[in-house]
């Protein structure tokens, strides 16, 4: 297994970005991109916005030169936007609502399988045990990927088309899921938040848990993972 392998992808979606900015960003409109893009990227997200029609830009002072050279849009450091991050790029808000598709997910796999028997804990700290016997799986993604320790045994991913709950404290580089009866093949995608289906606002709880906002979530993940852009 490589280094990459074993982390969580941060996905981009360049459709809903496309999306979003049809929706609103105007001729002349000042989009704001400061914290390189709100960690999706300032530059390959100016790209897409300068095939939507964008001129101008607002972007941290160590991502001008990027930027500039790789839209070619009009590049200032200050200004008040017309465009916020919340809307061109999908963000929910505290309550769950967002306008479009989010351009974010964070996506683990898992790694393993196995059994938990009634009254066995998992994790460091054990701060769960199981009330029952089940199977739990071992997913790539934890706090070195910028999700928050404060979440374990609070929150629950996407495998397949059910939320199930993270369990147990969430370690470095991995967390626990508890598979509540099911099971499934290592290797399986789990959702952490964004896509189509029942993660897509999670970061929503995320912040009602954390007490971070969900724009500061994208920031913290889009910095601390690979992104890639697809479809």
């Amino acid at each position: 297994m490589t280094v990459s392998s074993a982390l969580p992808r941060v996905l981009l979606s360049r459709g809903a970005l496309e999306r979003a900015a049809r929706a609103h960003v105007g001729p002349g409109a000042l989009v704001d991109l400061r914290h390189d893009g709100y960690g999706h990227g300032a530059a390959e997200v100016a790209r897409v916005l300068a095939d939507a029609g964008a001129t101008d830009v607002i972007v941290d002072p160590e991502h001008v030169e990027v930027v500039s050279s790789r839209s070619g849009l009009r590049v200032r450091t200050e200004g008040l936007p017309d465009v916020g991050p919340v809307a061109l790029l999908g963000i929910p808000d505290a309550t769950g609502s967002d306008p479009l598709d989010p351009v974010m997910s964070l996506q683990g796999r898992v790694l393993s399988t196995k059994p938990l028997r009634a009254g066995e804990a998992v994790s460091y700290g054990y701060t769960h045990r199981a009330t029952e016997d089940t199977r739990v799986a071992l997913v790539t993604g934890g706090y070195a990927q910028g999700i928050p320790r404060v979440l374990g045994n609070r929150v629950r991913v996407q495998i397949h088309d059910r939320m199930l709950p993270i369990v147990g404290r969430i370690a470095m580089d991995v967390c626990v899921v508890d598979l509540e009866g099911g099971d499934v093949d290592d290797g399986t995608s789990v959702v952490y938040f964004g896509g189509a289906a029942g993660a897509r606002e999670a970061l929503a709880q995320w912040s009602a848990v954390s007490g971070l906002t969900p724009l500061e979530m994208a920031v913290v993940i889009g910095r601390h993972g690979q992104g890639e852009w697809i479809a």
